[in-house]
């Protein structure tokens, strides 16, 4: 245990609210990357800590097949095997984990609860790691080919195709700079965009334009993915002549936007950002006393594993810093 913490009884009969029930001393909605790292934190610590998870542990990361950057895996690591690694490294501090869809969080004073379906549980702080998730089309094949030519990174798995062809969809400052990254790989990519110009900013409009790996299609929407084992083909159709072509390719790289998981906040006073995102301060807090937010779900410029995992131990040592000054 590092010097200077605490530590804190997880278990006090309050008057009221929270008579005869567990109080642990922090629950981080979350059990990705993010969640995670903060529960390794807390619990080596001796906080009393829970995870709920809504499905299973590790977040988007998880179904990354091979992941070669994030620090001290110099051959790479799958993603699963990865956030497998954490769970259990934070399981080993004490760290409790249960499933289920958090619906909704109430304050009163210094104690939170934490709303579930089924059940209720009561917190001194909470830390908001819940993620978000990729838009996707919507098209048949999408789900299906998931891992198997279908990818929402090119950083993670643009490797993979090398010397070969591939689309990107998308027509903002993602999509363009993933384009372009992609170049460093493929020998093509098919740019599809459903608008006849681009949303992203000038600078990278001018580079893909200028890049001879890269052949722009406006006006097009994909209606199907196709493949047998891995993907093969996308069908597209132009929204103007509704005219329908098959492209024979490797990959379909899909960046239309994120969503956060913050659905269950809409009725809090947490502060969020105009696309949602949790907005916070340095130390991971948020604008409601004793709440705090890491990883993907809070507003930043860079979202990738390393970065949530420092969110989590930042947030962690935040909620520890709260407990101590009640």
């Amino acid at each position: 245990m590092g010097s200077g913490y605490k530590i804190f009884v997880g278990k006090i009969n309050y008057k009221g609210w929270a008579k005869n029930k567990m109080i642990y001393d922090t629950i981080i909605i979350g059990g990705g990357p993010a969640g995670l790292s903060s529960a390794i934190y807390s619990s080596r610590a001796r906080l009393n800590t829970l995870i709920i998870e809504k499905a299973g542990c590790g977040g988007l990361i998880a179904m990354t097949d091979f992941l070669e950057n994030y620090p001290g895996f110099e051959s790479g690591i799958n993603g699963f095997e990865l956030t497998s690694k954490m769970e259990q490294q934070a399981r080993n501090f004490g760290t409790k984990i249960v499933y289920g869809e958090v619906l909704s969080i109430e304050t009163k004073e210094t104690l939170k609860k934490v709303i579930l379906a089924d059940k209720t549980y009561i917190t001194k702080t909470i830390i908001v790691a819940s993620g978000s998730n990729f838009k996707k089309l919507g098209v048949r094949g999408e789900v299906e080919f998931i891992g198997k030519g279908v990818s929402y990174c090119a950083t993670c798995d643009g490797p993979f195709f090398k010397n070969k062809e591939v689309a990107v969809i998308g027509g903002g400052d993602s999509a363009l700079q993933e384009a372009l990254f992609l170049t460093k790989f493929v020998n093509k990519v098919f740019l599809v965009h459903r608008r006849d110009k681009f949303r992203a900013t000038q600078i990278l409009q001018e580079r893909v334009l200028g890049e001879p790996k890269i052949e722009v299609v406006f006006d097009s929407i994909v209606e199907e993915i196709t493949g047998s084992e891995f993907v093969e083909k996308v069908k597209i159709k132009n929204v103007k002549s509704n005219m329908v072509k098959e492209i024979a390719l490797n990959g379909v790289f899909i960046f239309i936007g994120w969503t956060p998981n913050t659905n269950f906040l809409t009725q809090n006073k947490i502060t969020l950002d105009e696309k949602g995102y949790i907005v916070t301060d340095d130390q991971m807090k948020t604008s409601m006393d004793g709440i705090f937010a890491c990883g993907d779900v809070r507003k930043k410029i860079l979202r990738q594993v390393v970065t949530a995992a420092g969110d989590g131990a930042v947030a962690s040592i935040s909620a520890q810093k709260h407990i101590e000054s009640d």
